[in-house]
This record gives structure tokens, C-alpha cells and sequence, in this order.
């Protein structure tokens, strides 16, 4: 199962809807006085559509990425209105001015601090005209992301596993990306070296304890994912890691999902995508004649038949992020 230019589409018109869309809103907002009490535009006047400041985000890096890989969409000029009305030098400065004001220290951090790094990494590799001038407005917000990136690095002593936000490893695939394409040598090597501490030494992880009732992402595989760009023998780490993948049959067959409209259960339709999304990239980094390839390949495709229908008009529990997961599944 591939990505379609109809799926592309479909999947574009989503964000292109929703941010713009400021309510309903979770804002994860801390207040330093009266003065803080402001709605969520005038929190954050680019990223305040999609329900939080994260989707958002990757709502933007969605519209980049489908036009990336489908160029004549017939959404295009739809969406580069959408970027030319938000990101502006202003807006931007108003971005950042949130993270920079007192006790905010770890907004976002680090699920958010990914995402964006990813979208200045779309940004910085789209042909559109008029990315480069939109990269130039995010930058300053950009180089503090990056920055705060470094810091938490270096005194976040343990990995914090859980398959939602807080994820170590999810954020380091995309921080890893970002460093690589932008010839950033010191991140690089800060998230080599970050990667190889926390998790190099990792055998017989007990991934049959997955997946929790809410969660997401799969701590096992987006190890995995992350470690097979950074080890040096994958095959001989994934040896001693997850031993049998096939064997553990909550970790190849998608989770249940009962409740598409409630916001936490809905999660587990993004675990099934996001598990395709990290299986097809261990796969690719395994020898073809590895002994859980076939296992591998049809856990994929389980995955995916699971929830990439769930996608398109879904409630906005889901509706407002999934999206962008099954594009990464699905690409």
C-alpha cells in the first residue's frame, strides 16, 4: 500500500482546514500572571490551529511534504496562501517570544521541538518559490528550537520511553533528519551520541507489554527506527533488542481501536500507522533475507488496512493529527 495523489490530496485538505480552526483547543499553556489569560491565536498566532501548537505544526509540514511529492495538486495555491498569511516576521517573533517568556523552559519538549525541525527541514527542501522567503520568517524560531534541543540533550541523563509526546526517541528521528540535511555537525553528533548512551546497550526489549490504552507511538520500534540510522550493525543490535519480532503478537497485529471520538483511545489508530511507518523503515534497513522480514512486511500491511480508512473525515479526536502519521506510513 502506497501513497496515492487522491490520498495526498485528501490528506492536504485536512490541515488546510483545521489551521485555521482555533477551537476546540487543548492549550498546555503556563501562566505567569493575568496577563497570560489570552486566547490561542493570540498565544500563538501561527501555530494555533489543529486542536495544539504540535499538530499544527506537523499540519504545516504535511502541506509541504504532499506538495513535495505531488507538485501539481489542485490544492497548492490554497496552500501557499494558508503559509503566506501566517508566516510572517511577526508572527514568528510572537512564536518565539512564547518560548522565550519565563518558566516555559520545557514547552513542547521535546515531541514539538521535532516537529518543527522537520518543518524547517520541508521548508529548506521545497521547490516552491516561496518556501525559502517562510524558512527566512521561521528561522529565528528554528535556531531556539534547535538550540533548546542541545541543551535538553545534555542533561536528560535517561530516555523517557513512553509511546506518547515525551518520547526520546521519536524526537531524535526527527532532530537526526533535520541535523543531517542541514549539515548541522554538532547536533548530529549531539543526537549520535545521545542515542548510542540511551539506548545501544537495550536487549530483549518487553515489547508484549504493548501497546498501552492511549498511546500513540511504539517505544520498541521507534528505538529500532532510530537506532538503525545510527548503529553501525542494525541487524546485529535488532538481534539482541527484539530477538523474535514475530512472536509477539501484540506488537505485530494493530491495536483495537473502540472510540474514535475520544481524543486518548483515538491514539491507538496513530500507533497502528506510526508502527507501519517504523516497520517499513526497519525492513529497508534489515538484510532482505533477515528471518522477520516476511513477519515484518505483514505487519505492515495489517497495520495499515487497520486505520489508513480512519484517516480521511474522521472525527476530529483523530481527525486533526492523523493525517500526517499516515502520510509517513504510507510514503
Amino acid at each position: 500500500m502506497k501513497l496515492t495523489e487522491q490520498q495526498a490530496e485528501a490528506f492536504a485538505r485536512m490541515p488546510l482546514q483545521y489551521l485555521r480552526q482555533q477551537y476546540p483547543n487543548h492549550i498546555m499553556h503556563l501562566l505567569n500572571g493575568d496577563a497570560d489569560v489570552l486566547s490561542p491565536r493570540e498565544l500563538h498566532p501561527v501555530f494555533y490551529g489543529c486542536y495544539d501548537w504540535h499538530s499544527a505544526v506537523h499540519g504545516y509540514w504535511l502541506l509541504l511534504r504532499s506538495l513535495r511529492l505531488y507538485p501539481e495538486l489542485s490544492c497548492r495555491k490554497d496552500i501557499i496562501i494558508l503559509f503566506d498569511e501566517h508566516f510572517t516576521p511577526d508572527n514568528i517573533a510572537r512564536e518565539l517570544a512564547y518560548f522565550n517568556a519565563p518558566s516555559r523552559e520545557s514547552f513542547e519538549r521535546p515531541y514539538g521541538y521535532g516537529w518543527l525541525l522537520a518543518l524547517a527541514q520541508e521548508l529548506n527542501n521545497s521547490s516552491l518559490p516561496q518556501a525559502a522567503e517562510w524558512a527566512r520568517c521561521l528561522e529565528p524560531l528554528t535556531r531556539n528550537i534547535r538550540d533548546r534541543l542541545m541543551d535538553y540533550l545534555s542533561k536528560l541523563t535517561y530516555p523517557i520511553r513512553v509511546g506518547t509526546h515525551f518520547n526520546t526517541a521519536f524526537a531524535l528521528i526527527l532532530g537526526l533528519d533535520y541535523a543531517s540535511s542541514q549539515h548541522d555537525q554538532t547536533l548530529e553528533q549531539a543526537i549520535l551520541n545521545a542515542a548510542n548512551g540511551y539506548y545501544l546497550a537495550d536487549i530483549n526489549y518487553p515489547a508484549h507489554y504493548e501497546p498501552a490504552g492511549d498511546e500513540y507511538i511504539s517505544g520498541a520500534l521507534v528505538e529500532a527506527l532510530l537506532m538503525s540510522k545510527v548503529t553501525t550493525d542494525f541487524a546485529g543490535w535488532f538481534d539482541n533488542f527484539l530477538p523474535n519480532p514475530g512472536a509477539v503478537a501484540s506488537l505485530m497485529n494493530p491495536a483495537v481501536v473502540s472510540d474514535r471520538t475520544d481524543p486518548k483511545i483515538a491514539h491507538l489508530d496513530g500507533l497502528n500507522l506510526s508502527r507501519a511507518w517504523c516497520m517499513k523503515h526497519i525492513s529497508y534497513a534489515l538484510p532482505e533475507d533477515y528471518p522477520a522480514q516476511d513477519e515484518l512486511k505483514g505487519a505492515i500491511q495489517r497495520h495499515l488496512q487497520a486505520s489508513v480508512g480512519h484517516v480521511v473525515d474522521s472525527h476530529y479526536s483523530g481527525g486533526h493529527w492523523l493525517a500526517s502519521f499516515a502520510l509517513l506510513a504510507l510514503e
